[in-house]
């Protein structure tokens, strides 16, 4: 089971950063309207959701939700999903992952990526960008 998440969690991985390169440097700014967010802020989001998820439903540690000021700019925000990424994976390699709280906390975690992850595929269409094939 822990080796499928893993791999699951890889997968996500690829494509959200597929994703963020997939965008120029100059449209990290752009949003379809102006409620909402910017790309790189919907960027940060994912960054910092992976974080706020895992402690709150995969280490079951209660968090208070305090998103942090948004990256700036491509390198920025695609080195902070690196990271976000890279801690998700250390925590779930450090855990047993037969806990159901924790398998459904992954779950929940990656959900939360896949959500906002579909919105910034949208992004990339309203600029003419064909969104990278979709990896699974």
């Amino acid at each position: 089971m822990k080796k499928q998440l893993l791999e699951t969690l890889e997968r996500a991985k690829n494509y959200t950063l597929a994703v963020a390169e997939a965008m120029p440097e100059t449209d990290y700014t752009f949003k379809p309207t102006d409620a909402g967010w910017n790309f790189a802020e919907l960027l940060n989001h994912i960054g910092y959701g992976i974080a706020w998820w895992k402690a709150n439903y995969i280490l079951q540690q209660e968090e208070e939700w305090q998103s942090p000021i948004s990256t700036r700019g491509k390198e920025e925000t695609i080195r902070y999903l690196q990271q976000a990424f890279l801690h998700l994976e250390k925590t779930c390699i450090g855990l047993p992952l037969t806990d159901e709280m924790e398998i459904q906390g992954f779950h929940a975690t990656l959900d939360h990526v896949t959500h906002h992850r579909g919105q910034a595929v949208t992004y990339l269409r309203c600029n003419g960008i064909t969104p990278p094939e979709y990896m699974y």
